[in-house]
C-alpha cells in the first residue's frame, strides 16, 4: 500500500470519530506531515506537524527532558514516549506519533543503522516501539519509517493497533 492510500485511509478514520492528528518527526524531516497534507481535506483532521531535528529542538518544542536525551539518547523509545506525549500536550489533538531513528548511513554496535523508535500517545497514554528497518539506505529507511508510523496511527484508530 502506498503512503498516499495509508494516508487516505487513516484521514477517513480520523474525520469518522471526529479525531485529530498531530506529528513529532526526527529521521522523516516531514514526511508524515507531507504524506498526510498531500491530500486535499486534510486539514479537517490534520493539526500540525514538529520537525525536531536536533536535541535541542526536541526539548524546547516538545518538552523532551534533557535528562532523558543524556540517558537514553535521541533513538530511543523514551525519548519517542517524550516527543509523542509533548507534541500531543502542545496542539490538544486526540491522537500524536512521534519517530525518531538513525537512518544512515553510520549506526554503532548498539544503534544500528535502520533503528527507528516510534511513540503513539493517546487518552489512554503512549505505546512505543522500535523497528531495526536495517541497513537499506537513508531513503528506504525514511520510506519505511514512514510507512509503519502511517499504520500505527491506521491501528490505533481502527482498534487493532
Amino acid at each position: 500500500m502506498s503512503h498516499a492510500d495509508r494516508a487516505a485511509r487513516l484521514l477517513d478514520l480520523a474525520r469518522s470519530q471526529g479525531a485529530t492528528i498531530a506529528t513529532a518527526e526526527s529521521c522523516t524531516g516531514g514526511m508524515l506531515a507531507a504524506a498526510l497534507t498531500d491530500l486535499a481535506g486534510s486539514s479537517a483532521v490534520f493539526d500540525r506537524g514538529f520537525v525536531t531535528y536536533s536535541n535541542a529542538a526536541k526539548q524546547q518544542m516538545l518538552g523532551v527532558s534533557a535528562a532523558t536525551l543524556a540517558r537514553f539518547g535521541a533513538v530511543s523509545e523514551e525519548v519517542a514516549a517524550e516527543m509523542a506525549s509533548g507534541a500531543r500536550a502542545q496542539s490538544g489533538v486526540n491522537l500524536a506519533v512521534s519517530v525518531t531513528g538513525i537512518a544512515g548511513p553510520g549506526g554503532s554496535e548498539h544503534k544500528p543503522e535502520g533503528r527507528v523508535c516510534f511513540g503513539l500517545a493517546t487518552a489512554d497514554g503512549v505505546h512505543t516501539e522500535t523497528v531495526d528497518f536495517g541497513a537499506i539506505g537513508r531513503a528506504r529507511v525514511r520510506e519505511a519509517t514512514t510507512a509503519h508510523a502511517l499504520d500505527l496511527m491506521i491501528g490505533a484508530l481502527a482498534g487493532t493497533g
